[in-house]
């Protein structure tokens, strides 16, 4: 993996994700050259340091979009707005829970992305409960198969959209529904919702909206979930017996035993200031009883329900999920019709979490996958 901030891994993970995600080089090493002393104090200690440089950069394109509004050259100012979004995406991820201001900045980057929005993706609500869960869908056609596309502990729409990985299921004749759904992005900061163990509930609100829309192919709905999604999809795909297919973007079986060795200081972690972010993502607020809590978060005596075909993606040096998880998801999926393993080695690329040293590789082989399944 590229490391731009030798020895901290958490910025590094924030700076693939965004090269991966559309970022350009030369712009991220402007904002990033200023703070690299700040990097070398720990993932916790710099991190408004890291917002700042972001939202510098962030507030540099947004004039430059601005100007190139005003010069009626909408094509320029939507690529503009778009990296802003990733940049301040990407930055607004990293920052505490309770840092000041988080919200202010998640609001803006919700603002950019509306901006950056390509004609074919739209802003649309998804009934949960008696609320919605906020949710971006990009349509590939009347009649056409979907992707319902959850994220995991950190991440969010705006990320999912910047991967562009809709953009690859469009090119195969597949929309995607891109969720935040209870715990991440949008659901959690505006909202309140956080995260729960039986995530079922959330694949039927979703799989019910699609079938509620005219065009959508109801017979072939799947779900994709990136890292703790990688919990999320095949326990949601295990009782949501709707669902076509499912793909764990990052095999995460036993997400609780992982937090026990991350208490031990064993693996690394997503994000700084970790613990304040995972409680906030769970809606618990003791750190000494969340462990047995989290014990529950696991796909022992899950996985083998699922009853369609399944697709495990992991790297082979994730330094955050051991790749053991993900052989064990597969050994276990012993009913569903069509499982695939797919290791992601160092000689090729996409060997990280969730593929974000190589993203465009991991997201290739997925889409493929999906559209060669859904044909069949």
């Amino acid at each position: 993996m590229f490391e731009y901030f030798p020895g901290n891994y958490v910025w590094n993970l924030g700076v693939v994700a965004t090269l991966n995600s559309g970022g350009l080089i030369d712009e991220v090493d402007r904002a990033c050259r200023p703070i690299r002393e700040a990097a070398a104090q720990g993932e916790d200690a710099g991190t408004r340091d890291f917002l700042r440089a972001w939202t510098a950069l962030t507030d540099q394109l947004v004039g430059q979009a601005e100007e190139a509004e005003k010069a009626g050259h909408a094509r320029t100012a939507g690529q503009l707005y778009a990296r802003a979004a990733n940049y301040l995406c990407q930055a607004e991820r990293l920052q505490s829970a309770s840092t000041p201001g988080r919200l202010d900045t998640y609001r803006r980057v919700l603002e950019l992305q509306q901006k950056a929005m390509d004609p074919a993706v739209t802003r649309v609500a998804v009934p949960f409960e008696r609320t919605t869960l906020p949710a971006y869908f990009s349509s590939a056609g009347p009649g056409a198969p979907v992707m319902i596309m959850w994220n995991g502990l950190d991440s969010t729409k705006e990320h999912m959209y910047s991967s562009g990985h809709w953009a690859e299921l469009a090119a195969r004749g597949i929309s995607c529904l891109m969720v935040d759904c209870p715990g991440s992005g949008e659901a959690l900061r505006v909202q309140g919702l956080t995260a729960r163990v039986e995530t079922e509930g959330w694949a039927t609100a979703c799989v019910d909206y699609l079938e509620s829309r005219n065009d959508v192919d109801p017979t072939r709905i799947g779900l994709v979930g990136w890292s703790l999604g990688g919990y999320y999809a095949p326990r949601a795909a295990a009782f949501e017996k709707r669902l076509a297919l499912v793909v764990a973007w990052g095999a995460n079986h036993n997400w609780g035993a992982v937090q026990r060795r991350r208490l031990e200081r064993e693996g690394e972690r997503p994000v700084p200031h970790y613990w304040e972010h995972v409680l906030w993502v769970w809606g618990h607020d003791n750190l000494e009883t969340f462990p047995e809590f989290a014990d529950a978060v696991h796909l022992d005596g899950v996985v083998e329900h699922i009853t369609v075909p399944f697709l495990i993606c992991h790297g082979e040096n994730d330094r955050q999920i051991p790749v053991a998880y993900a052989r064990r998801s597969y050994e276990q999926a012993v009913n569903s019709p069509h499982r695939r393993l797919r290791l992601f080695t160092a000689e090729e690329g996409a060997t990280e979490h969730i593929g974000l040293d190589h993203l465009s590789h991991t997201s290739t082989y997925i889409a493929d996958w999906v559209a060669d399944t859904l044909a069949q």
